[in-house]
This record gives structure tokens, C-alpha cells and sequence, in this order.
């Protein structure tokens, strides 16, 4: 009888182990995601803005010396825009979808409403409005608690952002570094 109980009180903390670490996998997978899809986001945005539009920053004041701290950067990369950008990006979380991986049941995410009007294969992706929800949130998380590394990332870094970012400053994707950069 004891056996018994001790079997099935060990069988019980292993299930509820089990049910703990998917369910964090999942959270993991679905912030991920969400970093991930921000920084396909701001990169497309970004993208659309005429590189020779320039803005002018710094102070208007006249320094001692007669001269102004003022100096033209671009549009599309400055921290104004930045931050105009990251207010609406959000949004744009309910034009993904969720995908399995039938191998490893690892949760990602992936644009399927196309931005030029193309139709775009959905076949093994699924749109949810919970699934939405959730991957919005997620980047409403990250923009709020990561707002002055996203400005500095995409004010100065143009190469591999989603790793850097999203791996490697924010731990959100510790396994990411294993997916192709294609995949969210």
C-alpha cells in the first residue's frame, strides 16, 4: 500500500512538472514570437521611409560659444519616429497567425495577411483570435519594458537584429538562435 502511494504521489509530481514546463514553453514561445514579429514590424516600417528624409535634433540653444548643438539624422531611424512607430505597432499582431511544429510542438508565428495584397500559403498556420490577443499583449509587454533598447536598436543596428535584440540583450528567445531567420 505504500509503494502504491509513493508511486502514485511520484507519478503526480512528475505530471504536474510536466504540465508547469510546457506551459512555460509556451509563454517562452509566444514571447518569442511576439519580439520576433516587432522587429519584422519596425524593420518593414522603417523600410518604407524615404532614406534621404532627414530631421534635425539636439538643442536649440546657442551654446557660449555662439555655436547650436543641432545635427540632421534620418527620418526613418530617429527617436521621434522610433516612437511614433512602436505606439501602433502592436496592432499589426493580428495579421499573424500560429503555427506547430508537429516534431517538437514548439509554438511560432507568421505573418499571413500578406502587406502587397499577395495570397500567401496558410495551410499549416492558424488564425485565432485568442492567439492574437495573446501575441499582442506580448508586444505591448516588450515595447513597454524594453522601450529604450528598441530605440537604441533601431536608431543604430541594421544587421540581425531579431537575434541580437531578442536572444541576446533580452533573453526572450533563448532558443532562437537554433531557428532560421526567416521563421518567428
Amino acid at each position: 500500500m505504500e509503494n502504491s502511494l509513493r508511486a502514485f504521489s511520484l507519478f503526480v509530481v512528475i505530471s504536474l512538472l510536466y504540465v508547469h514546463c510546457q506551459g512555460a514553453r509556451q509563454t517562452q514561445d509566444l514571447k518569442c514570437g511576439a519580439c520576433r514579429a516587432l522587429v519584422d514590424e519596425m524593420e518593414w516600417e522603417i523600410s518604407q521611409v524615404d532614406p534621404k528624409k532627414m530631421i534635425q535634433t539636439g538643442s536649440f540653444r546657442i551654446n557660449p560659444d555662439g555655436s547650436q548643438s543641432i545635427r540632421e539624422v534620418p527620418l526613418a531611424r530617429s527617436e521621434g519616429h522610433l516612437l511614433e512607430l512602436m505606439e501602433g505597432i502592436c496592432e499589426k499582431m493580428k495579421e499573424y497567425g500560429e503555427r506547430v511544429d508537429p516534431s517538437s510542438s514548439r509554438k511560432s508565428y507568421t505573418r499571413i495577411t500578406s502587406r502587397d495584397g499577395k495570397a500567401m500559403d496558410l495551410s499549416d498556420g492558424a488564425l485565432d483570435s485568442r492567439v492574437t490577443a495573446q501575441l499582442k499583449f506580448s508586444c505591448e509587454t516588450i515595447v513597454e519594458q524594453y522601450e529604450d533598447e528598441l530605440i537604441e536598436f533601431f536608431a543604430h543596428e541594421t544587421d540581425n537584429v531579431k537575434d541580437k535584440l531578442c536572444s541576446k540583450r533580452t533573453d526572450l528567445c533563448d532558443h532562437a538562435l537554433k531557428m532560421p531567420h526567416d521563421e518567428l
